[in-house]
């Protein structure tokens, strides 16, 4: 057996509490071994530990598994009856049966020795105050986000120097367009309609350049973008259609002109803040204090649904903690979002984030794409990594996307309209919550930042071209909201075609029932094996997936 590939550890993503009740167990082994039996039991019903009863268990095969480039990741749930467990594995190969303890492999004939004192893997405890929990209801919802200076301005009768015209095309970091809050406001009926039900808005807090990342004032909503008010109107409003509300939080940096960077300058080490610059000291007692009222002030003031922290993976854990453990007391179902860009498994386990921008899925989806050379069992082991790297509780609410501010848009990237909607259809259709940003309904184009972050076209958005488009996405986003199977964290590949480049997965919800989702990514056209009611098709005709054509069938 290859023992290298074998590896269990009661802890984070590998052994951890669904809920008060479920108990998931993840193994990895090698692709020799080809079934897994896992012995389990209650720690205490053979008597107390370090007694003379022998601990034998109850033996259940594990059924599921996943693929991943070299090994095999086995997953089961269990119900232990009093919120404990011990438990060992089985592994068999073609030709060898090993059993997997804490301390090692053992031999049959080794656990049957008399006196051995077998090391088995113990959660003693499925304590509900450490169980990870994230709010239901962001699985649901279907984000759009809004770079504010560039969606649309609400204020065209104000008037300021530093305003330039609003223009399609490229842009670069220097100009102003005007764009603020109550104009996202003004377009709330255009998003409902479309089918959105989250806002992630890029920072609107007082600063000195159009992005806003560089902070002058937490409390104070940047003055081009309006006031108290207008943000209280736009969320009130928001809310009454539906749409809920999610903030961007800088607390890595702070601009030039942050009062408390200011005193620093002026004053040096004498100075009160001496010890929280420049890069924000987020180790600081009173930095943590002061940022965690300044969350407090936005939930009090505007009522959001969630946070979304810049640069999230260089604020410090101690930060983190102490800002989810207030914030969770003020709003329980408030969403913390983590920008992190590879894999973010220490910081969801519960204390910090609830979950983290899938930058990792991004960048799998389109390399797959760009590279002809991939197969499909490459496709297959890309999303199979992102959903093992965290807890089931996690990747129900991880933050799905394509592009934002911070890339090239997904137009952009092939100048193609089916693979445009090829990439579309997996964001909808795998676990997590899927995020458009601003002007991909039509298809909208913008190179790297700042390309990225045109002005939104709405002279040109009723176009027959851009009817057409959105038409497209008026499709997708309903069926994500009405179909359970779309929302489901449960997936596998079939391989039921022989084509390298056909990628096919089933996605499955709690009743069995089922949705394919099949992608022809080759050059080649594909004759659609089976039958079922079509949800979603581009380039699909007569039992024929043509080249980069996509087919999701209810079946």
């Amino acid at each position: 057996m290859e023992f290298a590939g074998v590896y269990h550890k009661t802890s984070e993503q590998m052994s951890y509490p669904l809920d008060e009740e479920r108990l998931v167990i993840n193994l990895k082994t090698g692709y020799d071994v080809k079934r897994v039996f896992i012995h389990h039991g209650d720690p205490f019903e053979a008597g107390i530990l370090g007694g003379n009863e022998k601990w034998t268990g109850k033996r259940e095969e594990i059924v599921y598994k996943k693929r991943l480039p070299h090994q095999l990741w086995w997953t089961t749930t269990l119900i232990p009856p009093y919120k404990r467990c011990k438990y060992y594995f089985e592994l068999q190969t073609e030709k060898e049966v090993w059993y997997y303890f804490e301390d090692g492999f053992l031999t049959e004939e080794q656990i049957n020795m008399d006196g051995r004192m077998l090391q088995c893997f113990t959660v003693l405890w499925m304590n509900p105050a450490d169980v990870n929990r994230t709010p239901e209801w962001v699985n649901s919802t279907v984000w759009y986000q809004i770079f504010p200076d560039r969606f649309c301005n609400g204020t065209p009768e104000k008037k300021d120097a530093d305003i330039v015209p609003w223009q399609t095309g490229k842009v670069t970091n220097k100009e102003k367009y005007g764009g603020d809050l109550e104009g996202i406001r003004r377009k709330l009926p255009y998003l409902q309609d479309l089918g959105i039900t989250g806002i992630y808005l890029n920072p609107i807090m007082e600063a000195e350049t159009n992005h806003k990342s560089d902070t002058t004032d937490y409390t104070k909503i940047d003055p081009s973008f309006g006031d108290d008010g207008t943000m209280r109107h736009l969320v009130s409003e928001a809310h009454d259609r539906g749409i809920r509300i999610m903030v961007d939080a800088v607390f890595n940096h702070c601009g030039r002109k942050f009062a408390p960077w200011l005193d620093v300058q002026e004053k040096g080490r004498e100075s009160t803040y001496a010890d929280w610059m420049p890069k924000l000291n987020t180790n600081n007692e009173e930095v943590i204090r002061y940022f965690c009222q300044v969350c407090e002030g936005w939930i009090r003031k505007y009522d959001i649904d969630g946070i979304r922290f810049d640069v999230g993976n260089e604020v410090s854990h101690r930060f983190l903690k102490r800002m989810r453990e207030h914030l969770k007391k003020i709003k329980p179902d408030i969403y913390l979002l983590g920008e992190i860009w590879h894999d973010a498994s220490q910081w969801l386990t519960g204390d910090e984030y609830d979950s983290v921008m899938n930058y990792p899925l991004m960048s799998g989806i389109h390399d797959f794409f760009l590279d002809q050379t991939m197969g499909k069992e490459e496709f297959e082991n890309m999303v199979n990594r992102c959903y093992t790297m965290y807890m089931q509780q996690n990747n129900n609410v991880l933050f799905n996307l394509l592009d934002s501010h911070d890339t090239e848009r997904l137009m952009n990237r092939f100048h193609d309209l089916d693979k445009f909607y090829q990439q579309l259809a997996v964001l909808f259709t795998l676990p997590g919550s899927p995020c458009i940003y601003y002007g991909t309904e039509i298809a909208m184009e913008g190179g790297f930042d700042p390309d990225c972050r045109r002005c939104m076209p709405w002279d040109e958005i009723g176009s027959e071209e851009n009817r057409e488009r959105i038409g497209q996405m008026k499709k997708l986003i309903p069926l994500r909201k009405e179909e359970e199977t779309f929302r489901s964290l449960h997936f596998h590949f079939p391989g039921n075609y022989e084509n390298p480049r056909c990628v096919e997965y089933i996605k499955l919800d709690e009743e069995g029932q089922k949705t394919e989702i099949l992608l022809n990514c080759s050059e080649v056209p594909v004759k659609v094996k089976g039958t079922g009611e079509v949800l979603f098709a581009c380039n699909y005709q007569n039992g024929i997936l043509e080249k980069n054509g996509t087919l999701i069938r209810r079946t």
